[in-house]
């Protein structure tokens, strides 16, 4: 058994840390003793740590089920250039690749061996793994496993034959999010024996949650007033579907703040590069469906926002707890609507399994009371995932008084609580620096953007994400403190013996030249803003469709925005958009039930007429009626 000494000399050699996290030390010795283990731990608690180490230890090979590919390849190319030797094994790789990687791993070339559900599901998969020599399998997103999970995946069930075709392997399950039935779930469908279970605290101390109804007409305008006031670091906005992606990003675009979308039906290539701009900090703001976040590296978001209730507890926690990784403060606001509820209560009504639409019913009940409830949010996540809390309030969620400065109107400090107020109960403090405020604190802010721009352009060169290159907290260490030599730069948090190797006198070389004048580029670049680029493509004699093309968004997206141009008068209603036979159709349905709402209109018609065609005529009907009445408004003034 490997020693704490040996263990600490293994973590700074590959990884540069000096010390384990809470529960990592404890985690990884259950492994190297062979037992099964269950592991549920935070976003951002250093899970993949606690498998990757006794990997190196063992001098075996670690099989890791994940079910993101692109995760895999990261995590994969994170070790290589650590030292560290792992592969990933999918269908989109080559066939040659693939035959390479299985020749090799029989060899047992590999520490670690990334593979999906789907793979291991395969019988050829089976038999090939029979012949490589194993340490363990380490089942990550462990709570796909089970039908409690918010995340259900069928082919995670499949995991369960692991005991029966490797009985003599022990298996490792980690999770971020899972509740005590689905720990339970999780330990019967793998048939875990005797495992060894460590349950971090759910309990993060340096995140705020902040909750509140607003109305459609102010959420958006919040939104914007929340970006400008998180001016460093970043920030990830949660919309529930894909058009709402290229709406709010157009929105926020029409009012000079830049964001990248993100959403599952985009190219993967566009995907992936639009997650890298935002990685290596080319754009701080990021507006994405649930498709985004798993595996996110990334330490200095200062902001989560949410704009819908999210469909339970569970990816709640998932998605706030991206925010503050780095140990900062860090706000998670959910700006709900009254619609929210209604929605996802329509969704889980219409589930056919009898049994599953009782669990989304269960989780819209949790989701719903913790956005009503006037209790510490920090206590009833906690209690959620069956952790009992020692206190009653926080001082860190709107529930115990704690305002978000852009949120609160007039805007007014939040007044300090002395020692001897009268209220008891408290969770321990945030493990930080009290006096740290959420902006960085320390370092030259210039040396900070040459070194991104650097490690954007290094992380360019080589393929692979910036995180890969260098980790936020990394860089700004360095900030806070210049390295002078290789020896200084190796006691920089982040920099084990391979990446100084790799690295090291370049980032040296960057120091210097900073230091001899050089700064980063400041290219600015003159962006169209989405309406008149709209406009503009239109006039040019662009059809709905390939203004969509054109500008990477969806169909609905840009014909809700044609729609609010001759809303406004910024464009004329062109009669060859509709034909003259759905247009009177559709006019005689406003003139009954009105124009203020689209569905009344909708049930009126033929179900061939789409919400696009209605949307068209409604804002042709509403810039005559708003012409209209501009123009008897000087009659009736002066009688």
């Amino acid at each position: 058994m490997s020693t704490s000494a040996d263990l600490k000399q293994i973590l700074r050699q590959y990884w540069g840390y000096d010390s384990f996290r809470p529960l990592q030390e404890k985690i990884i010795n259950s492994l190297l003793g062979g037992h099964d283990t269950c592991v549920v731990m935070p976003t951002g608690g250093g899970k993949s740590l606690c498998y990757q180490l006794p990997a190196i230890v063992l001098n075996k090979t670690v099989v890791v089920i994940s079910p993101l590919i692109a995760l895999m390849q990261d995590q994969a190319t994170q070790l290589g250039q650590m030292g560290i030797p792992a592969a990933v094994l999918n269908s989109a790789q080559p066939g040659n690749e693939q035959s390479t990687v299985m020749r090799k791993a029989r060899a047992g070339d590999y520490r670690l061996l990334y593979l999906s559900p789907e793979r291991l599901a395969r019988p050829d998969t089976i038999a090939w793994l029979q012949g490589i020599p194993l340490a363990f399998f380490a089942i990550d997103e462990a709570h796909c496993i089970s039908e409690w999970g918010h995340e259900f995946r069928p082919e995670y069930r499949q995991l369960s034959s692991l005991r029966t075709n490797f009985p003599d392997k022990p298996i490792a399950a980690f999770t971020a999010s899972a509740t005590r039935r689905v720990r339970h779930d999780i330990l019967n469908q793998l048939q875990l024996r005797q495992a060894h279970k460590y349950i971090a605290s759910f309990h993060r101390a340096n995140l705020r949650y902040v909750v509140k109804l607003c109305e459609a007409n102010t959420q958006l305008n919040l939104l914007v007033r929340a970006i400008r006031h998180y001016a460093e670091g970043n920030v990830i906005v949660y919309v529930p579907t894909i058009a709402r992606v290229d709406e709010t990003v157009d929105f926020l675009a029409e009012r000079g703040v830049t964001a990248i979308p993100y959403h599952g039906q985009m190219p993967s290539e566009t995907r992936r590069a639009n997650q890298e701009r935002w990685m290596s900090d080319e754009c701080r703001v990021l507006v994405g469906t649930i498709a985004f976040g798993l595996g996110i590296n990334k330490a200095a978001v200062r902001a989560v926002i949410h704009l819908s209730l999210p469909k339970s507890i569970e990816q709640y926690y998932q998605e706030a707890g991206r925010a503050g990784r780095d140990g900062l403060p860090a706000d998670c606001v959910l700006l709900w609507q009254s619609r929210d509820s209604g929605l996802l209560a329509y969704f889980a009504s219409k589930i056919q399994d009898s049994a599953e639409r009782e669990r989304a019913w269960e989780r819209y009940r949790i989701i719903r009371d913790f956005a009503e409830s006037n209790e510490c949010r920090h206590k009833r996540i906690c209690h959620h995932f069956g952790e009992t809390t020692k206190w009653d309030r926080c001082d860190a969620c709107n529930a115990c008084g704690y305002e978000v400065p852009w949120l609160s109107a007039p805007a007014r400090l939040q007044p300090a609580q002395s020692p001897g107020d009268g209220r008891l109960g408290r969770p321990p403090a945030a493990t930080v620096d009290s006096a740290r405020p959420a902006q960085w604190a320390f370092g030259d802010p210039e040396l900070r953007e040459y070194l991104r721009e650097w490690r954007r352009n290094t992380a360019r060169q080589q393929n692979v994400p910036a995180y890969i290159v260098m980790y936020d907290t990394s860089l700004e260490e360095i900030c806070q403190t210049p390295p002078n030599s290789l020896a200084e730069l190796r006691r920089i948090t982040g920099f084990g013996e391979r990446k100084t190797s790799i690295y090291g006198e370049q980032i040296l070389a960057a120091l210097r030249q900073f230091r001899d004048g050089a700064r980063a580029s400041l290219v600015v670049k003159e962006k169209t803003k989405p309406a008149e680029e709209t406009m503009r493509l239109l006039a040019e004699g662009n059809t709905f469709e390939q203004i969509a093309a054109l500008r990477g968004r969806q169909l609905r997206t840009v014909i809700g925005s044609i729609a609010a141009l001759v809303e406004q008068g910024e464009i004329e209603f062109q009669p060859t958009w509709i034909s003259p036979e759905k247009l009177s159709v559709i006019e005689a349905a406003c003139a009954k039930v009105g124009l203020q709402w689209l569905k009344p209109i909708k049930d009126c018609l033929p179900e061939e007429i789409t919400y696009d065609d209605i949307r068209l005529v409604v804002a042709r009907l509403r810039r005559l009626e708003a012409l209209s009445k501009a123009s008897e408004e000087p009659k009736s003034a002066t009688g």
